[in-house]
């Protein structure tokens, strides 16, 4: 806990991405000391943190100095070495969320499996080790259905949907044809994608926020709604899940659970991430405790916030534009402001590129149709491209 005697608690955080840097504009207003671990010098996080290790994520020495310099350990990304975790953490070192349910969520055929065993719904899986399990998994679950790598996806990198017999040696190789750990899927014909932010704290006390609607493209979230258009029952089923993920795993800190809804109201549990959530943005202007906020009290021991939605609220991503690699450079940023009840975030990344998550834009309003229609507009004037600064 933070000391009666005004004793400033000290966070590290692998990874300074924004992430990282939202999770610190929050730290700075409890007065917690941050140091980050990133390779990248001039990472979002760089110009708002107290200290900055610039070193490799895998480096072991560079994440024994941030443990020594940290009361408690967090981080943005789950592509992080476990074992190493685990040694800090026998070493007497505060990690949230621990090492064990990192372990796990790593490896969505371990998350999924955990999931499956605790009762929860998960759509259809398989282990694969060779092209016979694909073979059968084709003729289990028909066509499509999903080839996923088990570890280090992200943004539908890792996952590969098979459409037919024929196209199964090829989705094979794409994934390495047998050098990574690898597991099939049903293919869910869902309705909607929606995720539920969770939080939990060392005291066993869980938040849940209210239910959000996704939109992707190529994989990618372009869009969150709040709240999401669905029924009574299927919010209600969703907010369970939520809280019985947050039981299995017993995290500490935000956690993220994305589902799919049926068209006939059946909710299955697609992925969990253990940490605050592109999908979770909207809680900084549209929820009495952002995510970011909500993850700092979790991790230093401080009551956890009110989730309540101020008003229906809308996030969209900034993406770099097609064809522009370089110094980012945006555009539209005075229109964009002209309009009513429009936040718009720049995560400080010095060089875009097509679909890099740049920035994004939250508007609050009476309605959802009027929160998207103003979000839609400030887009059409903000751009991330590239080019000179002048």
């Amino acid at each position: 806990m933070l000391s009666a005697k005004g004793l400033e608690k000290k966070v590290g955080i692998i990874g300074g991405g924004q992430l990282g840097k939202m999770m610190i504009q929050e730290a700075k207003k409890m007065g917690v000391y941050v140091t980050i671990l990133d390779p990248v010098l001039h990472c979002p996080a760089h110009s708002l943190c107290d200290e900055h290790i610039v070193a490799d994520f895998h480096d072991e020495e560079a994440l024994y100095r941030l443990a020594e310099k940290s009361d408690v350990l967090t981080y943005e990304f789950e592509h992080i070495g476990v074992e190493v975790l685990k040694g800090l953490e026998a070493r007497g070192h505060v990690i949230y969320p621990c090492p064990q349910s990192l372990g796990i969520i790593q490896n969505k055929y371990l998350q999924k499996k955990v999931l499956e065993t605790e009762g929860l719904p998960v759509p259809a899986f398989i282990k694969i080790d060779n092209m016979e399990d694909l073979q059968k998994a084709g003729e289990d679950f028909g066509y499509p259905f999903l080839l996923k790598a088990c570890t280090g996806g992200y943004d539908g990198k890792g996952n590969v949907l098979i459409k037919n017999q024929e196209e199964i040696q090829r989705a094979y190789g794409q994934l390495g044809g047998g050098e990574i750990p690898l597991m099939a899927e049903i293919f869910v014909p869902f309705e909607k994608e929606v995720s539920l932010l969770a939080c939990r704290s060392t005291r066993g006390e869980i938040a849940l926020y209210p239910v959000g609607e996704n939109f992707h493209e190529d994989n990618i979230l372009i869009e969150t709604r709040v709240p999401a258009d669905i029924s009574k029952e299927v919010s209600e089923r969703a907010l369970q899940l939520g809280h019985r993920v947050m039981e299995v795993f017993a995290g500490v800190g935000m956690f993220c659970v994305e589902m799919f809804v049926t068209g006939w109201g059946e909710v299955y549990i697609n992925e969990v991430a253990p940490r605050p959530h592109n999908s979770g943005h909207y809680s900084i202007e549209g929820c009495v405790t952002s995510q970011f906020e909500q993850h700092m009290r979790a991790i230093l021991e401080l009551p956890l916030g009110e989730t309540t939605l101020f008003r229906p609220t809308v996030m969209i991503n900034l993406l770099g534009e097609e064809g522009h690699e370089g110094k980012a450079i945006i555009q539209g940023l005075e229109e964009a402001l002209k309009l009513p009840g429009v936040k718009v975030h720049i995560y400080g990344k010095k060089e875009t590129a097509p679909k890099r998550k740049m920035g994004h834009v939250t508007v609050t309003a009476s309605g959802i149709e009027e929160a998207v229609s103003i979000a839609e507009e400030a887009t059409k004037y903000l751009k991330i491209v590239a080019g000179e600064e002048r």
